[in-house]
């Protein structure tokens, strides 16, 4: 089957109005952050950020499968030396808009720049929640598994009698475990926290993804011919790599640049320029 690409000029809050309901299986963006990028998006103060994103999120709601996810990557702004929370006000405006957050992962960006504030360290990470319509999507969490590392042959050396059976957790949250299970596997489940270089080489765009990030997501969410798409496409990396992976992809942006920059990207047989 033919791999294709959409790609959409123009604010994505009218342009998703175009795509067709429950069409899409993997939504991934990193729309502008409150207050950020403003020579390229405008800038969103702290205080208006949700009521400019609900429309987003209700045309992403809309259009995405109801075993599809969304996967928002968004970091909070520290003002007047406090930390914002116009990233938690707006999970909670979503939640009443429909969406499950079932989710949040952890981007840790190991090559991230020190520095230091008067009363804070430099962020050495982002979130990226997950959404949901509801609470049976797909998820093929096999595909992100990964070696079980030299820490297995340690811990499991010695196991006691509790050990190699599902007994109650001694916290009594009621979840147990059976640590023999893991005695013979090569590989483990990974945890929410992704270890991950930011983007270096690309000069075109002030806050890529790297490539393993979506990556990561769409082997987790998605299988081939799958759908994915970026409403703040940027500088295509998104959409590059679902191609890549055999995953049709739509992309918007509001900025020519970054619409002409995808469209040389990408293969022109593959492209429809909407």
């Amino acid at each position: 089957m033919e791999i294709l690409t959409d790609l959409y000029l123009g604010d994505c809050r009218e342009q998703l109005k175009l795509l067709a309901d429950n069409s899409v299986d993997l939504i991934i963006t990193s729309p502008p952050y409150a207050d950020q990028r403003k020579n390229t998006y405008g800038g969103i103060h702290p205080d208006k950020y949700v009521e400019w994103f609900l429309p987003i999120s209700e045309q992403l709601l809309r259009v995405l499968k109801p075993t599809g996810t969304f996967v928002l990557n968004i970091k909070e702004k520290v003002v007047d030396g406090e930390r914002s929370t116009y990233v938690m006000e707006l999970i909670i405006e979503m939640r009443k808009q429909g969406w499950l957050w079932t989710e949040e992962f952890i981007w840790h960006k190991k090559n991230c720049y020190p520095g230091k504030w008067p009363n804070r360290f430099r962020d050495a990470w982002e979130r990226l929640l997950q959404f949901n319509k509801n609470r049976k999507f797909n998820m093929y969490q096999e595909e992100v598994m990964v070696p079980m590392g030299d820490w297995a042959k340690s811990r499991l050396k010695n196991l006691s009698t509790t050990d190699k059976v599902r007994d109650n957790s001694k916290v009594g949250s009621g979840f147990g475990k059976n640590i023999s299970n893991w005695l013979e596997r090569d590989k483990a489940y990974p945890t929410n926290v992704l270890h991950l270089a930011t983007e270096c080489s690309n000069k075109n765009h002030s806050a890529a993804f790297p490539e393993e990030l979506p990556e990561w997501f769409i082997k987790l969410f998605t299988r081939e011919n799958d759908t994915v798409l970026d409403p703040f496409m940027g500088s295509g990396t998104t959409l590059i790599v679902a191609n890549r992976m055999r995953r049709h992809s739509i992309g918007i942006d509001i900025t020519p640049e970054y619409y002409e920059m995808v469209k040389q990207k990408l293969n022109p047989v593959e492209l429809y320029l909407l």
